[in-house]
């Protein structure tokens, strides 16, 4: 089975750009104060930053992002995110899972720095 490896890292900043990207400004994604008067340890990443860095092994897995057909994620806990300069650190492994005659099937999985599974269950379709 091929496997693809991409490690990379979430920091407050990324989050802030993000936000003005996506326009998702909620303040559990950039504010402390607000994310633990909610009942949160403290800053999250956006589930759909995750997601899309999470791509990133499977369009470089297939060489060209448009040969990903089709995609699905299940989250499995947030990405937490410190106020410091290293944040927290991401790495997404996009394994073969049917090298089969039609098109590839990748499971991708998340975890973190402190080895925490946060993408357990996603997938990926890539044309030949």
């Amino acid at each position: 089975m091929s496997e693809q490896t991409l490690e990379t890292s979430f920091t407050r900043q990324q989050l802030v750009r993000y936000a003005g990207a996506s326009g998702d400004f909620n303040q559990i994604h950039f504010s402390d104060h607000f994310a633990t008067a909610l009942g949160l340890d403290g800053v999250l990443a956006h589930g759909m930053l995750t997601m899309g860095v999470a791509m990133r092994a499977a369009t470089d897995f297939a060489g060209d992002p448009a040969r990903v057909t089709d995609c699905s994620f299940r989250f499995s806990k947030p990405v937490p995110v410190p106020d410091d300069a290293d944040g927290t650190a991401l790495t997404v492994v996009a394994t073969v899972t049917d090298d089969g005659e039609g098109p590839y099937q990748l499971a991708l999985i998340a975890t973190i720095d402190n080895g925490e599974t946060v993408v357990g269950k996603g997938k990926a379709t890539v044309s030949r």
